[in-house]
């Protein structure tokens, strides 16, 4: 007999080191759980078991594990879940034994299940009760005298798995939160090791590159950020060079133009430049000693567009102001010559010429205000009850075919073309942009025709030229600011580049849409923009 009882002390004893050895080499939480109680079930042949587990924070617990529960059972076991103990176990007080024992009775008459006993292990982690085991047994099994003290030291191996399992699990859950965040930003992030060797390329510097992120990793930085042209003094090979990083001066800061792959396995690989921006930050240890840079990439190229549009648009602006005032000042000085006699008529013509010029300088300067009130969020409609699309633009067809001898216009629109809601103002301005655009680009004349549609929700008003047309290239920011048609014609043509971005937005004001297209019959674009119907507005 004492033989066997030393047999199966040894056999305990195999069995908790083994049980030890693969909790130790166990880090998912779940799957952790599962072989703590399997192997708490079985070190005392047990019939069932749960785990219960302290929610962060509180002393509420949750089942997070169970052995040999059927799932649809499983909430009959809430009673055993109200609360941690506040001890771990030993010399439980009277009262709250005798408690136990009643939650532990009502269970098992709930569950159905045959169990007729069970031991309650606290889990203790550095002094704090994190959750529960509960063994059950059933029928006229019993658990031997010593099975607690047996589960015990188990326990305790147990506890420190799961404490290490949860810290690894929030390790692991944050570094999947910061590797989200980088992989999101809306700026490019590399991180490069003390080689220049990239580790991390995120999702934006893939698109800024042109680089896949797994093409990119591996690869040496110079390999991929090749500069066509540096804007500043230096690169990050002659701040290595020269020391970096040196204590005062953590950051370098390098900008240029970057060449783009040409290679057809790239990501959007057209070999086009791409203006960035590169912060380069050290990582260092407690030692000093560098062992990752932070790269942060910023793409600039529209920024540098919009410099150079805004350039562009500061010498037009200039001349645009002062063909208009230089006019005006010419006829105005010549009308108050006091050696000439002009005749009514020179005199009419003059004062026409001059009251047309400061028409366009008025026109002008409302169209800087208004793209002011765009910028600034302050543009906003004077709405009218009733605009007569088709009264506007016959209207504005017979005052620039007082101007236009070159072209013929036609104006079209059906009877049922009801009016819009709108400011009438500012939807003349729309119409007067389109007509004259269409005059501009149809140098050599032409037919210039306006007319209407109806549609079910909503009628559109068109515009067509016999002209040059959209080249395929330009069509993407025809309706930006500042943005004019690169060619010989448009060069030779006035404008400030603000008509269609003005007009674009004057539109989608009231609730609408715009967009062109070549024609496809013969030469020249057809702008169209539709309104609601004040039916479907008033339906809204």
């Amino acid at each position: 007999m004492a033989r066997a009882l030393v047999d199966i002390r040894i056999l305990q004893r195999e069995y908790l080191l083994a049980i030890s050895r693969a909790l130790t080499a166990e880090l998912d939480l779940h799957d952790l759980l599962r072989v703590i109680l399997k192997a708490s079930v079985e070190f005392v042949s047990g019939r069932a078991g749960l785990i219960a587990l302290a929610e962060p924070g509180t002393r509420r617990l949750r089942v997070a594990a169970v052995y040999g529960i059927p799932p649809d059972l499983v909430d009959h076991f809430a009673p055993l879940l109200q609360e941690l103990p506040r001890q771990d176990g030993e010399g439980e007080e009277e009262d709250a034994a005798q408690e136990l024992g009643r939650r532990l009775r009502e269970v098992m008459g709930k569950a159905n299940l045959g169990l007729t006993q069970a031991i309650r292990l606290p889990l203790v982690s550095r002094g704090e009760v994190i959750g529960l085991i509960y063994v059950f047994q059933s029928g006229n099994y019993y658990f031997v005298e010593d099975a607690r003290s047996l589960l015990r030291s188990f326990a305790e191996q147990a506890a420190i798995a799961v404490r290490n399992a949860q810290l690894y699990q929030q390790i692991n859950n944050e570094k999947q939160r910061l590797d989200a965040i980088l992989e999101q930003s809306a700026d490019g992030v590399m991180i490069l090791d003390p080689s220049l060797e990239i580790q991390v390329f995120n999702k934006a510097l893939s698109h800024m590159t042109g680089w896949w992120a797994e093409e990119a990793i591996g690869q040496h930085h110079d390999d991929v950020i090749q500069w066509r042209s540096l804007k500043t003094k230096a690169d990050l090979n002659d701040a290595i060079a020269d020391g970096w990083p040196l204590p005062g001066a953590a950051h370098i800061y390098v900008e240029g133009d970057l060449q783009r792959p040409k290679q057809a396995n790239h990501l959007e690989a057209d070999g086009e430049r791409v203006s960035l921006g590169i912060t380069y930050a050290p990582l260092v240890d407690e030692n000093g000693r560098m062992i990752n840079i932070i790269a942060n990439v910023r793409d600039l190229t529209r920024y540098r567009e919009e410099e150079a549009l805004q350039k562009t648009f500061i010498s037009v602006i200039s001349h645009e102001l002062k063909t208009p005032v230089s006019i005006i000042k010419g006829y105005a000085g010549t009308l108050r010559r006091q050696d000439a006699n002009w005749s009514p008529e020179v005199v009419r013509d003059s004062l026409l010429v001059i009251e047309e010029e400061a028409d366009n300088l008025t026109d002008l300067i409302d169209n800087l205000l208004e793209t002011s009130r765009l910028q600034a969020g302050t543009f906003h409609l004077e709405i009218s009850e009733e605009v007569m699309l088709p009264w506007l633009a016959d209207k504005v067809v017979r005052k620039f075919a007082n101007q236009a001898e070159k072209h013929t216009f036609w104006t079209d629109f059906p009877s049922d073309f009801m009016p819009v809601t709108g400011d009438e103002r500012r939807l003349t301005q729309v119409l007067n942009n389109l007509v004259s655009n269409a005059i501009k680009y149809s140098p050599d004349g032409g037919l210039i025709k306006v007319w209407g549609e109806v549609h079910p929700q909503h009628v559109t008003v068109s515009v067509s030229d016999e002209g040059i047309g959209i080249p395929d290239h330009e069509k993407p920011r025809i309706f930006q600011k500042f943005s004019r048609l690169d060619n010989a014609l448009s060069r030779k043509t006035e404008g400030t580049g603000l008509g269609l971005y003005l007009t674009k937005a004057i539109i989608e004001a009231h609730n609408g849409r715009i967009w062109f297209s070549n024609n496809s019959d013969g030469p020249g674009t057809t702008f169209t923009f539709s309104l609601p119907r004040d039916d479907e507005r008033q339906q809204d």
